[in-house]
Order: structure tokens, then sequence, then C-alpha cells
């Protein structure tokens, strides 16, 4: 079982950030994911909000793929694993 990786954009004292955070803490203990946090405070993360056209944070790709940027919604992320048929956490 391959873990899909998510990276999170954040940036500091973004309370959408800590929302984003706490989504993906629920909803990785359904699914696989492997979840990294990139600063947008950082030369990489500016790097990648360009690169993926994130407006603002906090932005998610999903396998290096842009998937949101603001708040993120649960229940499009749900939706977006299951038509990927996402593994399953043990």
């Amino acid at each position: 079982m391959t873990a899909l990786r998510v990276t999170l954009l954040s940036a500091p004292d973004c309370e959408l950030c800590e929302h984003a955070k706490a989504v993906l803490a629920r909803v990785g203990e359904e699914y696989a994911l492997e979840v990294a946090e990139c600063s947008t405070a950082t030369e990489a993360g500016r790097d990648l909000m360009v690169r993926h056209r994130v407006a603002f944070p906090p932005g998610v790709l999903i396998d290096g793929e842009a998937f949101s940027y603001g708040r993120l919604s649960e229940r499009k992320l749900r939706r977006e694993l299951a038509a990927r048929d996402a593994p399953r956490a043990s």
C-alpha cells in the first residue's frame, strides 16, 4: 500500500492553515496519507505557490498536483480521495 503524498503550503499565524492541518489529521485516520508541510515563508514554499498557482495559503497538493487553496473542504477532499481510490489507513 502506497500512501498519497499531500503537501500543505502554510503560512505563520494562519487560522485557515490550522484548520487544514486538523482536516488532514482527521482524514489521515481513514486514508493512508503522507503529509508534509512547507512554509510559504521559505523559498521552496514560495516556489511551490507560484508553480501551482496557489493564490493564498493554505495550499494543498496531492501527489504533486494542485488540489485547493484557502479553506480546505473536508467533504471535497474525501470525494477526491475516493475518486482516486486512495489507499485506506491500516
